[in-house]
């Protein structure tokens, strides 16, 4: 939380295998690639290495990565990294796989679902090892992602720890991937920073730029301008495709336009990725199976982008948006406008939190927002809960119900019948191990490094019940952003932009559509404006849905361009 100082002594990169021969490839490949860098210690035993774990603890000596391949009787590989994380908590844990060891390769979907490890990979055999080295490396990298010193910084913040303005500012700068040292105000590094500003700290937090200039409690367009200055795009901006939205959708548009010849102009509200950048592990998109970080996703997307040409108007939401003969023209929050034959709008939607801090900060780690289809086999004879009454979380309830020993689905109102079909209510009831508690909230919670425990209150006696539990899946609504855009764009009930097929009656489009043809597949009711992602109506709130219709909105607007 505090800008952490360089280790004394060098990081640790320690591995434990029971096999002698095997435990000798490994400390001669580690050795090779990170003695440099890292100092490497190896043991036979798991005895052994959670002794050399309590040495380092007392030596106050970082752990970096753990790799753990053990076969004889006594702890498993798993049960030892679970005491490595007990230790080290912010060291990343490998599991070495021989190819022909079933057994532990049986529990992968378990130990990865429920946070035990941070994943796996097949020991080393006859040189060159890049695969392995690969894995070893990239979880060196995420390791060391929270040392900001001033050795590589680029941005120094001196804030206050715990105040919510000091964490958006270093947010901020993460989904950016701008190297920054934070300092707490009171530390000796903070008072230092000050000093050399000409700053006190009565206003913070404090952003030492490059050139010495410095921002004072900075507004999020403040620091973005510092990196992409709004001086450096016109009032009145005319392009071929106008993205609103820098989420995976709106990302994906953006990468597809500029990579196909369209002039394109992308407007982000605030930090790139959405939703999606602020999930700590996405582990269903496809290629990654080790998972990838939203805010990495994000980060590399907006890149990619960036590089085939696309511009950014970043801390600036739309406010509006009219027809001016044949240009559809955006106005944004400082007055400016965007122009563009074509708009897609990819501004998503903003998904009701449980807003519990302790659970917040176990999102992915068995807290899931969604119904998480992928982890529900490694819940096999484990409890699980559900939080919300409409359909999306009953069908939740229900699949887990295949794989979890017991479900509980914890419902805010008094009923089922309010927000839920009766078919799932039927199949709900008829479960042996689904339990539906009425009147219930979700008030705390907690665990080490992954999810262990719930408390929960009764609204009608106003009781309080912990439990323990190794999953929370969480589905109780989404609101799109939507409210700035003209009432001629049509939208269902919940504010979500209707498109498609969605805006014809009777085989015909509905009243107010303009042209003989019919609106294409993710048009809207405005010729020209396309929708993507989960603004959009009936969409699949997945990231890789998102990023398919993105790229899909970009192909219909050539189609409409032409």
């Amino acid at each position: 939380m505090s800008g952490t100082p360089e280790p004394k002594v060098r990081p640790v990169i320690l591995a434990v295998d029971d096999e002698r021969e095997d435990l000798e490839l490994v400390e001669r490949e580690l050795r090779k690639r990170y003695e440099a860098d890292y100092g490497v210690a190896c043991e036979g035993s798991a005895e052994a290495g959670l002794e050399r774990l309590r040495y380092f603890e007392a030596s106050e000596q970082d752990v970096a990565v753990v790799l753990a391949a053990l076969r004889k009787p006594g702890m498993s590989a798993v049960g030892f990294l679970v005491r490595v994380h007990d230790a080290f908590p912010l060291a990343k844990r490998l599991l070495l796989l021989d190819p022909m060891d079933r057994e532990s390769r049986a529990l992968l979907p378990r130990a990865m679902a429920l946070g035990l490890i941070d994943y796996f990979e097949f020991k080393p055999g006859v040189p060159p090892n890049e695969r392995f080295h690969r894995v070893v490396t990239d979880l060196l990298e995420e390791w060391v992602r929270p040392y900001h010193s001033e050795a590589n910084a680029l941005v120094r913040v001196v804030g206050e720890g715990w105040s919510r303005r000091s964490h958006e500012t270093r947010e901020l700068l993460e989904r950016y991937g701008v190297p920054y040292a934070f300092y707490a105000a009171g530390s000796q590094e903070g008072r230092d920073l000050l000093e050399q500003t000409g700053h006190g700290d009565e206003r913070l937090p404090v952003v030492a730029l490059p050139g010495g200039r410095v921002l004072v409690d900075p507004q999020d367009k403040e620091i973005a301008d510092a990196f992409v200055p709004a001086d450096e795009h016109p009032s009145r901006q005319t392009v071929d495709v106008v993205v609103i939205g820098g989420g995976p959708a709106g990302l994906s548009a953006g990468v597809y336009g500029a990579s196909e010849g369209l002039s394109t102009a992308i407007i982000e509200r605030a930090a790139v990725g959405g939703q999606a950048g602020a999930s700590s592990l996405i582990r269903n998109y496809l290629g990654f199976a080790r998972g990838i970080s939203g805010q990495r996703l994000a980060y590399q997307a907006f890149q990619q982008a960036t590089l085939f040409g696309a511009s950014f108007r970043l801390m600036r939401p739309a406010t509006a948006l009219h027809r001016a003969g044949e240009e559809l023209v955006v106005t944004l929050s400082d007055g400016a406008e965007v122009a563009g034959r074509a708009i897609v709008v990819a501004t998503g939607a903003s998904y009701r939190r449980l807003g519990v801090p302790e659970l917040e900060a176990l999102n992915g780690a068995g807290v899931f927002y969604g119904a998480a289809t992928t982890e529900a086999r490694a819940l096999e004879g484990r409890g699980a809960y559900v939080v919300g009454g409409a359909n999306s979380a009953g069908q939740a309830a229900l699949h887990l119900s295949r794989y979890a020993s017991r479900v509980t689905l914890l419902v805010r109102g008094g009923s089922l019948e309010a927000g839920m079909s009766d078919y799932l209510i039927r199949e709900i009831e008829a479960k042996g191990n689904v339990e539906v508690r009425l009147n219930t909230l979700v008030v705390g919670g907690g665990g080490e490094g992954r999810l262990e425990r719930l408390v929960l209150e009764d609204t009608v006696f106003g009781r309080l019940e912990t439990v323990n539990t190794a999953a929370l899946f969480v589905l109780i609504g989404a609101e799109p952003r939507t409210g700035w855009l003209p009432e001629d764009i049509f939208r269902d009930g919940r504010g979500f932009l209707l498109t498609g097929q969605d805006l014809k009656r009777e085989g015909r489009p509905r009243p107010g559509w303009s042209l003989e043809r019919t609106p294409m597949l993710l048009e809207t009711s405005m010729p020209g404006v396309f929708a993507a992602g989960d603004v959009r109506h009936r969409s699949v709130k997945r990231v890789a849905s998102a990023v398919g219709e993105g790229s899909i909105a970009i192909q219909l607007v050539h189609e409409f361009l032409s």
